[in-house]
């Protein structure tokens, strides 16, 4: 609907190339996040290794670090592909496909959630008075 809407007007199908484009950059910018979170992240646990070995907490930071990155870049492939259905595959297939994207990617996200934090998203720690 709104991709004929855009395509009648003049030079409509420029402008969606354009959100094609800005869709695809979306994309690769989450990709290129989760890759350099990923060396990043291990980089410095090599790193810490080596300067002290023995920490225990050095994997747990690891964890949160990737956590955090795949997090990240989750929401942003979300973003794209929002992007990609609203403006260019308005359909009731597209649409639904999107529904599910997002389904899984959000139970992702909490299932990343419990594994860095240790809790559902939903439950508030208890010793961070931020949280209140």
């Amino acid at each position: 609907m709104l991709r004929d809407l855009i395509a009648s007007t003049a030079g409509g199908e420029t402008i969606l190339e354009w959100i094609e484009l800005a869709a695809l950059a979306i994309e690769i910018i989450a990709v290129a996040i989760i890759i350099g979170a990923i060396f990043y992240s291990l980089g410095h646990f090599l790193f810490r290794s080596v300067i002290q070995p023995g920490h225990e907490d050095q994997y747990q930071q690891l964890k949160v670090r990737l956590g955090k990155a795949l997090l990240l870049g989750l929401e942003i492939l979300v973003a794209a592909d929002i992007i990609r259905t609203v403006a260019l595959e308005a359909t009731l297939e597209s649409v639904m496909v999107l529904g599910l994207l997002v389904l899984i990617r959000t139970f992702l996200s909490w299932a990343l959630i419990v594994e860095i934090e240790g809790r559902w998203p939903w439950h508030r720690d208890q010793d961070d008075p931020d949280s209140m």
